[in-house]
């Protein structure tokens, strides 16, 4: 007994000598410093394909060298990790099903296709999205599908499925030689297609997009990668609201990004990791998590231990402070493993109690977790409250500095074990 009390008094006192380090070296200014920059107005929101995002990428970059970190292998241009995809915006859409001429509102296409004209096409899939189903995970399993499909709407996703209008508007976004795919959304009720058609014209221009990566190299085990990440990216400029149209994108993610930069830092001065850190600012989340893809395709799975993605720590979680959730909490030990490493401390994770927004399928750890990486979501946000969140009310005044601060320390402290290569989490399970 008196052997294990000896221990166990070791124990708390190397995880003091911890936090007393991870207090030193994550400072609260240098948290504020980073999050007002990226999330003040003259970013205009960081939208993808704007100046605004080149600014901010601007700023990782030089965080990144200042820092010292290398950059990613197989990056292109310095800590750049460039790739090219194709915007379309639609001139003309037709759609029916059964003779009848679908309303805009109840139909979309997403394409990079500069043309479309299907009439009952036997290389076009007939697919139901009914009201049982994920809608979120189906929707990005579509889009990656390469597939031509005709997807039938149940009228249970009425609300989601103006979103997907929108984006339609907008234009649509793909990679580069993904032409022969098209995936076109139709909202309603249909026991039988026995005829459609799909005559689709529109304007296509390959723009550039960019990953900001660097990495700090493992003492032993180099080719064991863990990732921290967050993306950079925002909507940009809006309908102004009372005079306001920039939507700083404050907590989402410029909270998380500062989080990722905060912890290249942190790691760089202990310089003690065993395994390779890779410390990525993701670009094009908001308008389909194309950043993250790009980086998952660049990446061995089998070598990636785990990805620490971190999105939206600005204020407290629903468990109050000192807390965060983690998203597919139940898909691997990740969760435990962190929160075991905080044993002694006040800070705890939770499972993500907010099943039904699918969150796990909504930020940048879908893209590795779907190829079975532990990957996953580190939040505070109350995602089912939080009446600021894609509006230009996402500012910095609306943060929680503390918060966010002590958010980044537990991180720090809860990945030694895995950055150490002591602990090893549990691999996803890859789904079909």
């Amino acid at each position: 007994m008196k052997k294990y009390i000896i221990a166990l008094t070791l124990v708390a006192g190397l995880l003091q000598v911890k936090a007393q380090d991870v207090n030193k070296l994550i400072q609260q200014s240098d948290v504020e410093r980073i999050i007002k920059t990226l999330s003040a107005d003259d970013m205009q929101g960081r939208a993808t394909f704007t100046p605004g995002i080149e600014k901010a990428a601007q700023f990782i970059e030089g965080e990144f060298k200042q820092i010292g970190l290398q950059p990613l292998t197989g990056s292109n241009s310095g800590y750049r990790q460039n790739f090219t995809m194709i915007r379309s915006k639609a001139i003309k859409t037709m759609v029916s099903v059964n003779g009848k001429i679908i309303p805009g509102d109840s139909a979309a296409v997403i394409t990079s296709a500069p043309n479309l004209s299907w009439t009952n096409n036997a290389d076009v899939q007939i697919v139901k999205l009914s009201a049982e189903k994920n809608f979120q995970k189906e929707y990005l399993g579509y889009l990656s599908s390469g597939k031509k499909l005709l997807v039938l709407v149940d009228p249970a996703f009425t609300a989601t499925f103006a979103r997907i209008v929108n984006r339609a508007n907008r234009g649509n976004t793909s990679f580069a030689g993904n032409d022969n795919q098209a995936v076109v959304f139709v909202l309603g009720s249909y026991d039988n297609v026995k005829s459609f058609s799909v005559e689709y014209s529109g304007k296509t221009e390959q723009l550039p997009l960019f990953n900001i990566a660097g990495m700090i190299p493992g003492k032993t085990k180099k080719n064991e990668y863990v990732i921290f990440s967050g993306h950079y990216d925002h909507l940009g400029i809006l309908k102004p609201v009372q005079g306001d149209s920039i939507a700083n994108g404050a907590d989402d993610d410029a909270s998380g990004t500062t989080a990722v930069i905060t912890l290249a830092k942190y790691y760089k001065q202990l310089h003690n990791n065993q395994r390779t850190l890779i410390f990525v600012a993701f670009t094009a989340e908001e308008i389909g998590e194309y950043g993250s893809q790009y980086f998952s395709k660049q990446m061995d799975p089998a070598q990636t231990v785990a990805m620490f993605n971190i999105e939206m720590i600005g204020k407290a979680s629903k468990f109050g402070t000192n807390s965060a959730i983690i998203t597919g909490y139940d898909r691997s030990d990740f969760g435990p493993i962190l929160q075991r490493n905080l044993a002694g401390t006040e800070f705890k994770f939770y499972p993500d109690p907010y099943i039904k927004e699918n969150l796990f399928y909504r930020s940048d750890n879908a893209s590795l977790a779907k190829l079975g990486v532990p990957a996953h979501t580190i939040s505070t946000d109350q995602i089912d409250i939080d009446k600021y969140y894609h509006t230009v009310k996402d500012e910095f005044s609306t943060l929680d500095v503390a918060n966010i601060t002590s958010t980044i320390r537990a991180i720090a402290l809860s990945s030694r074990t895995i950055v150490a290569g002591t602990d090893t989490p549990t691999r996803v399970a890859i789904e079909k």
